[in-house]
């Protein structure tokens, strides 16, 4: 379908405020802080900084930038001259904190490679000569050789949101398999370690550096990794053995200094990469496995064994924040390190919540932002960080404050965030959104938004109380809250949605009657499942839903996610995956309804979107379909996430002011 740009409309003064366009551009000015990395022993600080071009498009450009950690002057490690811009990303220091590892494409060629500067001063060296994609570089614990993760096949980015490749001829099934890969510090030989049929997610050394823990699963990896395990390869040999088989999902492996255990967060994760259950434990050589967590009111996202104690420092989510904890694995009490609102992050590995932890186990680095704050970089002992840039110090968000909201709704405690219109008079009533997050085992929190942005902030600028809940299968309340889903789709957690709703209408000047739902994802297929359950919302925006459970089972690429959930596939129980299709109960739709995809999106296929538009259309409920050309679940083009955040807003403008 083609797109037509159109401009936003006009409204009364009393509405008047930033435009998507105005917000987007806020968010391509903020500076990005794409890794933080602490050395070893502390004593500096690696980083790396992008932002969009000028166009607000995205750009591979980055660059790397060391400092000590006291304070100093900030220099850049670079690959290339220092004057043609690069790709320059994933700093990795060595276990003596003297090196620095880094991925680089400044040879000339959009092909990254593994690069070694020394931070002291002198020539930056090439190790690798590789082709494809690259990933997750890991130092062995003697720093003599480096690990990392690489698809030969292809130099896109792995994963699931990406778009997927448009096929025609005779369909088969080809997969590129992410393989671990050993670089020789010394000469630069590589070597690949895993075997090419299998997919390695995540790894981790041994103490050791004999062994590598890797979480892995055979033949498709956009699709096995919910059933990965976790299997201990020989650096030597490659012979692979298996540790642990899950009944869920896994994620973060890590071995403890002694080497006698492995550490990982096994739970209900329905997205590879948004990382939440229980910590568990089990022998390096096999066996049963212990879970360290169980019972409790958070969600792990992150772990690390801290060198010395033994002991285990954790972050989680919690209720619609984050937390920092360590805990005994023999079986002591945890203690709370710090928690708040805010997010804090260093983006290495795209593991969640994460810090970059020195050896001494105390002082770390992160990014830390929230809704009121661009991202910063933090430094110090954990729950005690400083600032150490100042580089969005001037950028002032153009929405409202964000309130916590709590209730209760069929006997769970349940959470979200209410954030306020900008300029907002207590005097007036204002429409509301009630924007749901994808997952649906994922968390909402206020942190301040990427590049390309999404609804909640852009409808806040212009003028709405956005209703942000976490209802039953989010994060944050433990694994029983997360797994409180589970062939019940749709059904509680659209009642934790409304309940939480109710709580707002009593606390804040919302008008009942100008009400909108909107989501991407699970948050799409719950508003086209909303307004099959009820009236109470005058506007929809359905982003890559999910019309017909039944279809959408042989239509999309990651079909394993959807086991866990419904007990079994669809075609041992279609009737599970009909209970909760929004087109099963599609003639009671009377809302307004605009509906976009991507036209490759693996995750929710388009036909879910013309499914649900076209019955809307055929029974007289009035609605519009946008297809975007190119876009996969995360869209890239600016152009299309402009477009799409201005239509989406006039289309509440249109049926609720």
């Amino acid at each position: 379908m083609k797109i037509t740009r159109f401009l936003p409309a006009v409204f009364l003064p009393l509405f008047l405020a930033a435009s998507p366009k105005e917000t987007l551009e806020l968010l391509s000015a903020t500076q990005q802080f794409q890794a933080v990395a602490l050395a070893p022993d502390a004593g500096r600080l690696a980083w790396v900084e992008s932002r969009p071009n000028a166009d607000r498009s995205p750009t591979n450009h980055a660059v790397i930038l060391v400092r000590d950690a006291a304070g100093g002057a900030i220099r850049r490690i670079t690959a290339g001259d220092g004057q043609v811009l690069a790709a320059e990303h994933s700093p990795a220091w060595s276990p003596d904190s003297t090196q620095l590892a880094f991925l680089s494409d400044a040879a000339g060629s959009k092909q990254l490679q593994l690069y070694l500067a020394p931070v002291a001063g002198g020539a930056v060296r090439r190790l690798t000569t590789l082709t494809g994609y690259i990933s997750s570089i890991k130092w062995s614990p003697d720093g003599r050789t480096i690990a990392l993760l690489n698809i030969a096949e292809s130099t896109a980015a792995a994963g699931a949101v990406e778009a997927a490749a448009h096929e025609t001829g005779e369909v088969s099934e080809k997969f590129a398999e992410s393989r671990l890969v050993l670089v020789d510090v010394a000469g630069g030989t590589t070597r690949t370690l895993s075997p090419a049929d299998t997919y390695i997610y995540e790894y981790d050394w041994s103490p050791d550096n004999r062994q590598l823990a890797v979480i892995s699963a055979k033949g498709n990896g956009d699709n096995n990794w919910w059933v990965a395990r976790l299997q201990v390869i020989d650096a030597v040999s490659g012979a692979m053995r298996e540790v642990f088989k899950p009944q869920t999902q896994l994620a973060v492996p890590r071995w403890s200094p002694d080497g006698r255990q492995i550490a990982f967060i096994q739970g209900l994760m329905s997205d590879a990469g948004s990382t939440g259950g229980d910590i568990y434990v089990v022998p390096a050589a096999g066996g049963p496995s212990r879970n360290l967590t169980a019972g409790r009111k958070g969600s792990p996202a992150w772990l690390q064994w801290q060198a010395g104690s033994g002991r285990l420092l954790f972050s989680e989510s919690l209720k619609g924040g984050s937390a920092i904890a360590e805990l005994d694995p023999a079986g002591g009490p945890s203690s709370t390190l710090w928690q708040g609102d805010d997010e804090i992050d260093t983006g290495l590995d795209g593991e969640m919540l994460s810090l970059s932890l020195a050896h001494d186990g105390v002082t770390s680095a992160v990014v830390h932002s929230s809704l009121a704050q661009a991202p910063e970089i933090w430094l110090g002992s954990v729950g005690h960080w400083q600032a150490v840039t100042q580089a969005n110090e001037k950028l002032r968000p153009l929405w409202g404050r964000a309130e916590k909201i709590e209730w209760t709704s069929d006997g769970f405690n349940v959470q979200g965030w209410l954030i306020y219109p900008r300029n907002f008079d207590p005097k007036q009533r204002y429409p509301l959104v009630v924007s749901i997050h994808g997952g649906p085992a994922a968390q909402a929190v206020t942190r301040w938004p990427g590049p390309w942005g999404g609804l909640v902030t852009p409808l806040a600028a212009e003028g709405y109380f956005v209703f942000v809940p976490n209802p039953r299968g989010s994060y944050g309340q433990g694994e029983a809250f997360t797994a409180a889903n589970i062939r019940d789709f749709g059904y509680g957690d659209l009642r934790d949605i409304l309940s939480g709703l109710d709580q707002v209408l009593k606390t804040a000047p919302v008008d009942p009657h100008r009400l909108g739902v909107s989501g991407w994802s699970y948050g799409g297929y719950m508003s086209m499942w909303a307004i099959t359950q009820t009236n109470r919302f005058q506007a929809a925006v359905a982003g890559a839903g999910i019309a017909n459970l039944q279809s959408y089972y042989g239509q999309n690429l990651i079909d394993q996610w959807m086991i866990p959930y419904f007990g079994a596939s669809v075609y041992d129980d279609p009737a599970a995956y009909a209970r909760s299709s929004p087109i099963t109960f599609i003639k009671q739709v009377h809302t307004p309804t605009l509906i976009v995809v991507g036209d490759s999106d693996k995750e929710c296929p388009a036909p879910q979107s013309y499914e649900y538009w076209h019955a809307l259309r055929t029974l007289g409920v009035e609605t519009k379909l946008v297809v975007y050309e190119n876009e996969g679940h995360h869209f890239r083009n600016p152009a299309n996430v402009e477009d799409l955040l201005t239509r989406s807003v006039n289309w509440f403008n249109d049926h609720l002011r």
